[in-house]
């Protein structure tokens, strides 16, 4: 399998991520966007999520494309990034077409970051500003680690952060980019080994193979409180799928999630797929293709975790170590 030239989700021609963070805050925004609206889907499947605009997702809603996907930290509060989004791209009149007037579509997800030792005595809520700030940052390349929404994000035992990868099926395209925040461990016990690992590209997280000595996993203990994780991810491709066919995506795409990060799906995480797809791409078979772009969105989610992990890097105060001053900075 290869991976598309940048290894990003922007692999995909037409897609545009943007981060924004602010390091006092601890926290930040990703946005991901087009030129044109896109079709989107979404599949939720931790037990405590956090959401805006998620419901006209479903197949059988009016509204099938949007005009961006927001992955922010922040909580609750993180919501408000959508509308700096939503405000900004008014400004360019994108939208759906409403009579005269013109409104974005702008779903998002948040992930709880509001322990992490940063400065959280704001008066006025920063996440429409960073939101706006993002979208304006939109571009091919991004940077991944301790940026975006992964900028305050932390795992069961180290750091987290914003991760993306990319691999081709044919002519088609498949991305995916994450902000993992999880109550699980993306690395096996105390080793620097990825759980990912089977499903690594030559070395884009340090080519460190199988952990070698798998032993039984411990039963986990909850060290947080409901609400105080979730890993948010998009799955993004250039094929032509329906909104159904996107939300299938987005269901199977869940299975690297749960391949990368042990346990996921919990009760206390809100995990969450988005799909996109521009649909530049005809299927070469109705049921094949979709069958195969499901079992390769996966792969692509759990590469994508265990980068952000292996890209996160240290910063005064922060509450877990990264994975890099624990076991090496990469090379």
């Amino acid at each position: 399998m290869q991976t598309g030239p940048r290894n990003l989700i922007t692999d995909v021609p037409g897609l545009l991520v943007g981060n924004a963070s602010d390091a006092a805050l601890r926290s930040g925004v990703t946005v991901l966007t087009a030129a044109a609206p896109f079709t989107a889907a979404v599949q939720v499947m931790g037990g405590a999520p956090g959401t805006t605009e998620t419901d006209l997702l479903a197949p059988d809603k009016l509204v099938t494309q949007v005009d961006a996907l927001v992955l922010s930290g922040g909580s609750a509060f993180g919501l408000a990034a959508a509308d700096g989004v939503r405000q900004a791209l008014r400004q360019q009149g994108r939208g759906f077409a409403v009579g005269s007037q013109t409104v974005p579509i702008v779903p998002g997800a948040i992930l709880f970051d509001l322990l992490n030792g940063g400065d959280k005595t704001w008066t006025v809520n920063p996440y429409g500003t960073l939101g706006a700030r993002a979208l304006a940052a939109a571009a091919t390349d991004f940077a991944l680690g301790s940026a975006g929404a992964g900028t305050g994000a932390t795992t069961a035992t180290l750091k987290g952060g914003l991760g993306s990868a990319s691999a081709r099926v044919g002519a088609i395209t498949i991305g995916a980019l994450v902000a993992v925040n999880a109550v699980g461990s993306v690395t096996v016990g105390d080793s620097a080994q990825f759980w990912a690992a089977p499903f690594e590209i030559g070395a884009e997280f340090g080519g460190l193979g199988v952990c070698p000595d798998l032993a039984p996993v411990e039963l986990p203990r909850l060290n947080v409180s409901p609400g105080e994780a979730t890993t948010i991810a998009i799955i993004a491709t250039d094929a032509d799928l329906t909104q159904a066919q996107a939300t299938r995506l987005a269901t199977a795409a869940h299975d690297g999630l749960a391949r990368a990060i042990v346990p996921s799906h919990s009760l206390v995480d809100g995990d969450l797929v988005f799909a996109a797809a521009t649909g530049t791409q005809p299927l070469p078979d109705p049921l094949e293709t979709p069958f195969q772009l499901g079992h390769v969105a996966a792969l692509c989610l759990s590469r994508a975790v265990a980068r952000a992990i292996y890209q996160a890097t240290s910063a005064p105060g922060d509450v877990k170590p990264s994975w890099q001053s624990r076991f090496g900075s990469p090379p």
